[in-house]
């Protein structure tokens, strides 16, 4: 009965909001660490970054034997009817300086000139009209006792999943401190994880907790099936200063019960997710769920409280001497409110960003993405077509997942689009050769189309931009431009 509810659940997810629409290394590209590439899925989980010592691959400059600089470089200059540009630069340490003890920290400073267009990985806004950013040092250090278990602590950003989205954790947003234990034996792969993260709230930086587990089962040597929960709460409300609550320090409980138990009104997310290896591709799938009401579903009531998203993707790959040729096909859905609560401080996100996927929720997106590595030469080209619902008239339809959703027009009849509706193109075709294994660093010349129609008052308005872009960069993180 269950698996059926499960089932069920994830059809009407995909199926018939679609109906609706009628009306440790470092955290590259998504190719470059998946299960994919590495050809392997006995040891795959989905968690990301993979512990990886660079030393050996000499993109840096070693201090000695155990310890390495590695320079940062993110240069670019776009054209949209006047020249903009960022400038950004710094350092990255790595090393092992004991056996099973690895550490990694680095960070970078940029100048920008109105910089609509490119996306900062970390930083913060420290200028006006020309705009200064301090990357805040991003790091983590990893001990591995012995091959079972591996503890982390950092101030990073943390992915899982298969996708190139992921509706559980993305890299997406700005970093945060965090601690983890990870354990590996016979099939499984477990992950805990305990963030701290701030918001602005009331003009006062407040904080907020999460905590996270992740289960990988290797059924066999080809199925793959996973299971995420993850609770956000507050550490001072009206009442007390709560701290981290150390209720949801237990490894091994399931929120939701513990959430009940303890009488709160934390945020708390379950999912699960499914893979199935076929030859050099895998399929996948996520399925969150934020709030849900079966009989709602079962009746068609589009009932706002029905918080859902859900992910299904094709990934393959070809390599034939230097030619290595990937491609990707992905459908990602999340039903409007979705990972959002009464305040910010309740919310699944970090510092005004969502730690899912990039638009947040009421959205449907098919993403495209097909990249040719030859030598030193790639080529990358990638899209997306999608709806998304924006907010009007000062009310809340499920899109911004940092509005209340005490704020909703009505409780029924919700479906993935509504308030201003906006059908979206996205097209991203990219050169890239790379100069320098000092820091990965390559030179890429781009193309950006970006296409918005927006249906208001039963008028339909095309807004469009054709963005180039060439520069050099440090390919040692993702780089989100295609959203």
């Amino acid at each position: 009965m269950i698996i059926k509810q499960i089932i069920l659940l994830f059809v009407c997810t995909i199926a018939l909001e679609l109906q609706g629409q009628i009306q440790e290394g470092f955290l590259l590209t998504p190719f470059q660490t998946d299960s994919v590439n590495k050809e392997i899925n006995a040891t795959h989980s989905g968690i990301f970054p993979a512990i990886q010592l660079n030393i050996a691959k000499n993109i840096g400059f070693k201090l000695n034997k155990n310890h390495q600089v590695i320079p940062l470089l993110d240069l670019g200059i776009q054209n949209n009817t006047e020249i903009n540009y960022r400038i950004g630069g710094g350092l990255l340490f790595e090393g092992s300086p004991l056996k099973n003890l690895y550490y990694r920290i680095g960070g970078l400073v940029y100048y920008a000139k109105n910089d609509t267009f490119f996306h900062v990985p970390f930083g913060k806004e420290i200028g006006q009209k020309g705009l200064g950013f301090m990357g805040a040092p991003m790091g983590r250090i990893s001990y591995s006792p012995h091959k079972y278990f591996n503890f982390q602590l950092g101030y990073d950003k943390n992915f899982i999943g298969e996708g190139s989205r992921s509706l559980f954790l993305s890299d997406y947003g700005k970093p945060y401190l965090f601690g983890q234990i990870k354990t590996h034996f016979w099939h499984l792969d477990y992950l805990v994880l305990y963030q701290s993260f701030k918001e602005n709230y009331q003009g006062k930086n407040q904080t907020k907790y999460a905590a996270s587990h992740f289960l990988s089962w290797n059924i066999t040597k080809k199925i793959n099936i996973n299971f995420f929960e993850s609770v956000i709460f507050r550490a001072k409300d009206t009442l007390l200063q709560r701290g981290f609550d150390p209720e949801y320090l237990n490894p091994l409980i399931f929120y939701r019960p513990q959430e009940y138990a303890i009488g709160s009104s934390d945020n708390a997310l379950i999912g699960m997710g499914l893979s199935i290896k076929i030859k050099k591709a895998k399929l996948y799938s996520q399925l969150i769920i934020d709030d849900f009401l079966l009989s709602a579903v079962q009746a068609k009531s589009g009932y706002w409280a029905n918080k859902i998203g859900g992910q299904i993707g094709f990934k393959s790959m070809y390599k034939k001497g230097a030619n290595n040729l990937s491609y990707r096909i992905e459908l990602n859905a999340v039903r409007p409110y979705t990972y959002s609560h009464l305040n910010p401080m309740q919310n699944y996100g970090n510092n005004n960003a969502t730690l899912s996927h990039p638009l947040g929720a009421n959205f449907i997106e098919l993403y495209l993405e097909g990249k040719w590595h030859y030598l030193k030469n790639t080529f990358q080209l990638s899209g997306s077509y999608g709806l998304m619902g924006l907010d009007k008239n000062n009310l809340n339809y499920g899109a911004n997942i940092y509005q209340s959703y005490a704020l909703r027009p009505y409780d029924f009849g919700v479906v993935i689009g509504q308030g201003t509706g906006v059908n979206f193109y996205r097209v991203n075709l990219q050169y890239r050769r790379a100069i320098s294994e000092k820091g990965s660093i390559s030179a890429y010349a781009e193309l950006q189309f970006r296409g918005d129609q927006y249906q208001i008052n039963n008028t339909s308005t095309i807004q469009y931009s054709i963005l180039p872009v060439i520069g050099l960069r440090s390919q040692l993180w993702n780089d989100y431009r295609n959203y």
